[in-house]
Parts: structure tokens; C-alpha cells; sequence
């Protein structure tokens, strides 16, 4: 390898990303979220996306153990989420959140640009993350509003 992990991490920040939260239940019933913006579609027959998780992440054993897992895709003005799933203590992420339960019990966050709840497809190793594979079994979408961006190791915007 000609380069190191900073060089490798900073020519992947020149890929601007949307922000999501991956919110799942724990077995206790425990409420889990997390920041990603490793989210892609995978397949549109069956509907499956995916996002990847730190294998250090604290949320990565109950998304492990969970068979659902909900992602809502934030719009710009909603960046205190994605610094709170990001940052707080797993309990304190879920203050200022507001959120709905549908089909699978995973909790899905009130708000964003849309929200996708999944049943788990597959997971697949990933080197330090892993890939976290869902069949999308009920979705909600606005048909306006401006996402929430990630560009260079910083939020940005459409047009800024």
C-alpha cells in the first residue's frame, strides 16, 4: 500500500454522502440509533439497501442481534440529529428525537427526508465495519426539502 489510513480517509471525504440515523430495538427493548453515511440501495427487486457499522461502534451488537433496523434519511435543517446519534451517550440520543414504531418495532425517526424500515437481509464482513444488508418493507418519503450533506470531514449543503 502506497499511501496511509489519513490519505485513504481524505480522498473518501471528496465523496459527498446524505446523513442517515440507523435506529434499532436491543432484545431489553432498548432504544438504539446511530449516525451513518455509508447508506446505498442495493437492489430494487428485491428493495435492499445497506449501511455499514464500525466493528468498535457501541450500536453494533444490537443491530447484530436485532432482525429489523429502521434508516431515515436526514434533510439539512436536521443536523442536530446526526450530531446527537453521533456523539451522546446511547441513552441520551433519543432526547430531542421524536419517532414512530411501524411493522417490525424498530423505532423510525419522526422528520427526515424519508425513512425506510427493513427486515435484516444479510450481514457481510466489511474489514473494520460490517455490512449491514435489509429488505425495505415499509417506506415514507416528503417530496420536498434539501438534504443534509457530508462533504470533506464537515456538513454542506446543495448549492453551498
Amino acid at each position: 500500500m502506497s499511501f496511509d489510513a489519513r490519505a485513504f480517509r481524505d480522498a473518501l471525504g471528496c465523496f459527498a454522502t446524505g446523513v442517515c440515523v440507523a435506529t434499532t430495538r436491543d432484545s431489553d427493548g432498548t432504544l438504539i440509533g446511530v449516525t451513518v453515511n455509508s447508506f446505498t440501495s442495493v437492489s430494487l427487486d428485491p428493495p435492499l439497501v445497506l449501511f455499514c457499522l464500525n466493528r468498535t461502534a457501541e450500536s453494533l451488537g444490537a443491530f447484530e442481534r436485532s432482525d429489523s433496523f429502521a434508516l431515515t434519511m436526514l434533510a439539512e435543517h436536521e443536523k442536530h440529529l446526526s450530531d446527537g446519534f453521533a456523539r451522546l451517550p446511547m441513552p441520551d440520543r433519543w432526547s430531542a428525537a421524536d419517532f414512530e414504531t411501524w411493522q417490525t418495532g424498530s423505532p423510525v425517526l419522526a422528520g427526515g427526508l424519508a425513512a425506510m424500515e427493513c427486515v435484516t437481509h444479510a450481514r457481510h464482513d466489511g474489514g473494520d465495519h460490517v455490512i449491514m444488508v435489509g429488505r425495505v418493507v415499509k417506506l415514507a418519503h416528503r417530496g420536498e426539502g434539501r438534504p443534509l450533506l457530508y462533504f470533506r470531514g464537515r456538513y454542506d449543503r446543495l448549492g453551498g
